[in-house]
């Protein structure tokens, strides 16, 4: 299908198509969305001419700084310095969507592929990308997909199952767990792990054990001052991230528990700051480096028209047995069990 074909079939003129494809804003957002539909129901693809002679990805977060942003960072440049690509670094912000402004520059720039870290694209953006040919991996996707989003991710499921089997073994049966965003899938799939352990352990599922913030020190320690307050506190607490696992100890510290004396904590994420911390703590590795590597690997891939066997990966997780969970002790200090 030709620019005149789409165009007439718009009811548009040739140089509106022309500024759809090339990313410009000065078009109507309902006749972008109908030239974008009829771009893709063509099948058009525009040609790469105008790239840059050095292919360049842009590597997306919705927040940059963190600990966790750092592995994922490191991944990708030393994949896509090994394959001859530049990294541009940009961040979406909280809602963890694209600002329609970034869509557009990346329409005008033609890079290689897209990293997407813990963050979405709306429907019409995928659309845009689809229509000029530019391919998208998602690193640890947020919410259900149709299944055609190339993304890669670990098994967060088989990670909070490992996390809450390892407090059920050291003897705790009350166990909190603290979530990340109850609208992401990889914080659901973590607390459906943790329910799974405890309900084939047959121990009860006692939802006022349950919080959920987002993955920082400051929801862990919210979380962590609102259980350990409780007269009938917790023994033990998953958290959902590193980060929130330390904002537990703190509020541990300040309430006069020791760790793991008192509570048993775990982690996940695996971060190189949970061996630096005293007590060093107990995890779940999720090999994010890996991660990033592997979808830059996927995005090049697709940048070369080639098609994976799987649009999903999903690699397996461990957990990291340090000092921040202890068999459970009574009242007396002797070992139970």
């Amino acid at each position: 299908m030709t620019i005149a074909t789409i165009a007439e079939r718009a009811g548009v003129s040739v140089p509106t198509v022309s500024k759809v494809l090339n990313g410009r804003d000065d078009v109507a957002p309902a006749t972008r969305a109908r030239v974008e539909k009829l771009l893709r129901q063509g099948g058009y693809q525009r040609r790469r001419s105008g790239t840059s002679p050095v292919p360049m990805i842009d590597l997306v977060f919705h927040e940059l700084g963190s600990p966790w942003a750092m592995e994922l960072i490191q991944g990708v440049e030393v994949a896509a310095r090994d394959a001859g690509v530049e990294v541009v670094l940009s961040e979406c912000g909280a809602d963890r969507h694209p600002r329609q402004e970034w869509i557009d520059s990346v329409l005008t720039r033609q890079p290689a592929g897209i990293i997407m870290v813990f963050s979405d694209l709306a429907p019409d953006q995928r659309a845009q990308l689809d229509a000029r040919a530019i391919p998208y991996v998602v690193v640890d996707p947020i919410g259900e997909d149709d299944g055609t989003l190339a993304s890669v991710g670990s098994n967060n499921w088989s990670g909070g199952r490992l996390a809450t089997n390892h407090l059920i073994q050291l003897g705790h049966s009350r166990i909190a767990a603290i979530s990340g965003p109850i609208d992401t899938i990889c914080a659901r799939a973590r607390m459906d792990g943790y329910s799974d352990a405890m309900r084939i352990a047959g121990l009860p599922a006692d939802r006022a054990l349950v919080r959920t913030g987002d993955f920082s020190v400051g929801a862990g320690y919210a979380a962590g001052r609102d259980l350990l307050d409780r007269p009938d506190r917790p023994t033990a607490i998953f958290a959902g991230s590193d980060l929130q696992a330390l904002g537990v100890m703190r509020a541990a510290r300040e309430l006069g528990l020791e760790v793991p004396r008192d509570l048993s904590v775990v982690g996940y994420d695996d971060l190189p700051l949970s061996e630096w911390v005293w007590p060093t703590l107990t995890t779940i590795e999720q090999p994010l480096y890996e991660m990033a590597v592997q979808a830059t690997r996927l995005v090049l891939a697709l940048s070369h028209g080639e098609e994976p066997i799987s649009r999903r990966m999903d690699l397996a997780v461990r957990l990291i047995e340090r000092n921040s969970t202890a068999q459970l002790t009574g009242a007396s200090g002797r070992t139970v069990g």
